[in-house]
């Protein structure tokens, strides 16, 4: 982390048809940013990722989702067959992007950063598993981090508070993973 006053707009990502974007792009939004896979138990959170989207994106929300093959090959596909499955199955329409690593030294930096921003439990700084999952306010800073089993809809308080806060500042509760 460079200094304190880092924020999730200062990094960028390939989103899955290749292409580089700043998630500047995303200033003044709250963000919900998701590791996923097409192969896991938590698969099907997909679904409400997508119902929270599509609920609250014209408050100035966007779910983010970092497909990562780290734990248990649950995300062996190419880009392409991952949001092939993602469309087919769950009818995603929040971005997402193409295959990172969130843990390791190959970790993408955003992920380095919304680490060290919300340890989990015991302070740990690594990811444990697919769909844990960082909540972001307007303006970038890390608010809530939460476990993989912590379901989506659970979020949705969370979200509406930071929404309904001008500077993005709230604090919602946030579950240590």
């Amino acid at each position: 982390m460079k200094n304190s006053t880092e924020t999730v707009f200062e990094f960028s990502a390939t989103l899955l048809d290749g292409s580089m974007i700043g998630l500047d792009q995303f200033h003044g939004q709250v963000l919900l940013i998701v590791n996923t896979a097409s192969k896991c138990g938590f698969t099907p959170q997909y679904a409400a990722l997508e119902l929270l989207y599509r609920t609250y994106k014209d408050r100035g929300f966007a779910v983010l989702g970092f497909p990562c093959n780290q734990f248990g090959a649950q995300e062996s596909g190419s880009e392409a067959e991952i949001g092939a499955f993602c469309e087919k199955n769950f009818g995603v329409s929040f971005p997402l992007f193409a295959k990172i690593e969130v843990n390791g030294p190959q970790a993408h930096p955003l992920f380095r950063f919304l680490k060290n921003a919300k340890r989990g439990l015991l302070g740990s700084g690594s990811i444990k598993w697919n769909f844990t999952k960082f909540l972001v306010g307007r303006q970038g800073n890390v608010v809530g981090r939460y476990a993989p089993a912590t379901k989506p809809e659970a979020l949705a308080t969370a979200i509406e508070s930071l929404l309904d806060c001008p500077d993005g500042f709230s604090r919602p509760p946030s579950s240590p993973v």
